[in-house]
């Protein structure tokens, strides 16, 4: 978690209450970005902890690109072919207030896809379906005024299902970023690349990520690169 502490510190340091028109975040990934926390048999409890919940200084951006007030589940009507729960976008985004109340509005952009069988990382590559709503969604974000600062990218596990796929997966997921912040026109945009535990260390002596695919373990490489604004935080 780290890495999200890092993200608020530059936020809140580099724009404060001096920020004018809203502070969007973009969500993006698949399943877990979008929300499964409480889900169970394609039901979702209701459930929302403490740290999720809502915040009139906390907007969400809906399917047909209209602002309303955020709450859980933030993404269900952008991941709609499953059953969508609590995921990390709103505990950020309060814990973001909490920090510096002069810094909201905060308006969240929705843009995680997880579906049934998830979304693999070249399903977001420059020119799919995905990269191009993302980008339709965070241009009109912004049109009022607003202004692009930070990003929350939670994906991953979908290329663990094929070695050749997970030992791509960190020259397309920095392809990914570099595209996406030429596209948007935000070259320093911050970055945090949320994965999950089990970590080890591979051959390379570098740290890995290995994520449960179908049938075995594949490793995926972490990313850290805090000279360009890119964090990574395991959970």
């Amino acid at each position: 978690m780290l890495a999200f502490l890092c993200l608020i510190l530059h936020l809140a340091g580099a724009y404060g209450s001096t920020s004018k028109g809203k502070t969007i975040i973009i969500l993006a990934g698949q399943s877990n970005m979008s929300g499964r926390g409480g889900v169970h048999n394609n039901t979702w409890d209701g459930v929302v902890p403490l740290q999720s919940q809502p915040n009139p200084s906390i907007l969400r951006l809906t399917a047909n690109l209209t602002w309303v007030e955020a709450h859980e589940p933030l993404h269900k009507d952008i991941d709609v072919h499953a059953t969508c729960g609590v995921g990390p976008g709103m505990a950020f985004a309060n814990r973001l207030l909490e920090r510096d109340p002069g810094l909201g509005p905060l308006g969240l952009v929705p843009c995680a896809v997880g579906g049934p069988r998830g979304t693999s990382i070249s399903e977001w590559g420059r020119g799919t379906f995905l990269y191009k709503q993302l980008l339709r969604r965070a241009k009109v974000a912004r049109r009022d005024g607003g202004s692009i600062r930070g990003m929350l990218w939670y994906q991953g596990e979908s290329d663990t299902v094929s070695e050749v796929d997970a030992r791509m997966y960190k020259i397309r997921l920095v392809n990914l970023f570099r595209n996406l912040r030429a596209d948007l026109g935000t070259p320093s945009l911050p970055i945090v690349h949320i994965y999950k535990r089990p970590s080890s260390k591979g051959r390379d002596g570098l740290e890995h990520t290995m994520t449960l695919g179908m049938s075995k373990w594949y490793r995926v490489p972490v990313l850290n690169y805090p000279n360009q604004n890119i964090f990574s935080a395991n959970i």
